[in-house]
């Protein structure tokens, strides 16, 4: 059987494609963590995987973890993840981004591996889109707006770079904004919803802080988003990049009063400017036409679904 290694297997998006993996019976799955609490997110199928406790900044473990495993399909998800968190912390967003992925590719490139790697960028690295620019295909300019989406463009370009230098078979992806349960709480939905969580259960007042509401983002529930991720590895042509979104956006406050919605909970919404980023961007919204005519992948799950399920998570672990 097929080995696929997933970088990041215990976070958000890396353990929903485990379970995708492990569910379709396609491939032996192993994984590298770096964060002994985030395991909880793989307790169903802890038992059909294999783990690695590794820092993807240490350029000789990873060659000998990866060298070991010997992997045909590496999905790379592990990553500072934060784009405000990245405006306190740019260096250490830009290297810890820059520098793992390297050491992936290095490791590939000096073994001689023949294994296919998904690099997951990022929508972010468009940033300041201009109206009559939307919806964004893979041609829009990039325009960062925060050391997150430069890091971001670096590995995307790393991809690049390593498959027209060494004939890598690279597949880059730019995802749009994913969201559901198992999502922490540095992001809006999940702040969102763990904080309603908090005010029903009386740890909270009620009262809840926001950002910018008015920012607009193509939405789509992660696990659609990890489907996607394994049809980019099996269809997907070495060299290319493809966006990946849902093609419709919605602001942060409509999410937010949907949210609402579905608490019984009566709560006021109260501007932190401390959630404001110092700049944002107005919208984003992914035009996923290349890779939809590729693989025929669109999302399934309706955002009302991904939003209960995404506070019903939080309700469950408050």
């Amino acid at each position: 059987m097929r080995k696929a290694l997933i970088t990041g297997i215990s976070g958000f998006a890396g353990s929903f494609l485990a379970e995708h993996l492990v569910s379709k019976d396609v491939a032996e799955v192993s994984g590298i963590y770096n964060n002994e609490a985030s395991i909880s997110n793989l307790e169903n199928i802890r038992n059909k995987i294999d783990l690695v406790k590794l820092d993807l900044l240490d350029e000789r473990e990873t060659e000998e973890t990866i060298g070991n495993i010997k992997p045909d399909f590496i999905f790379h998800l592990a990553a500072l993840t934060s784009p405000k968190d990245s405006f306190d912390a740019p260096f250490e967003t830009l290297q810890n981004n820059i520098r793992a992925q390297l050491n992936i590719l290095e490791t590939v490139r000096k073994l001689d591996l023949d294994a296919k790697v998904l690099v997951v960028s990022s929508a972010e690295v468009y940033g300041l889109v201009e109206e009559e620019d939307l919806p964004i295909d893979e041609k829009t300019g990039l325009m960062p707006t925060s050391p997150y989406a430069v890091s971001k463009i670096t590995q995307d370009f790393l991809g690049l770079q390593y498959y027209l230098s060494y004939n890598l078979k690279i597949i880059r992806v730019r995802p749009f904004n994913h969201i559901g349960p198992r999502q922490i709480d540095k992001f809006v939905i999940g702040a969102f919803a763990k904080k309603i969580a908090e005010i029903e259960k009386g740890k909270r007042e009620p009262i809840l802080p926001v950002g910018n509401l008015e920012s607009k983002r193509d939405f789509t529930d992660v696990r659609d988003m990890v489907r996607a991720y394994v049809l980019a590895l099996e269809k997907g042509k070495e060299g290319e990049v493809y966006n990946l979104g849902s093609g419709k956006s919605y602001a942060i406050s409509e999410l937010l009063k949907k949210l609402l919605s579905m608490s019984s909970a009566k709560i006021d919404i109260e501007v932190d400017n401390s959630l404001l980023r110092p700049s944002d961007n107005p919208e984003l919204l992914c035009d996923p036409s290349k890779f939809v005519k590729l693989t025929g992948w669109n999302p399934g799950i309706p955002i009302k679904k991904t939003l209960e399920d995404t506070l019903d998570y939080w309700r469950n672990i408050i």
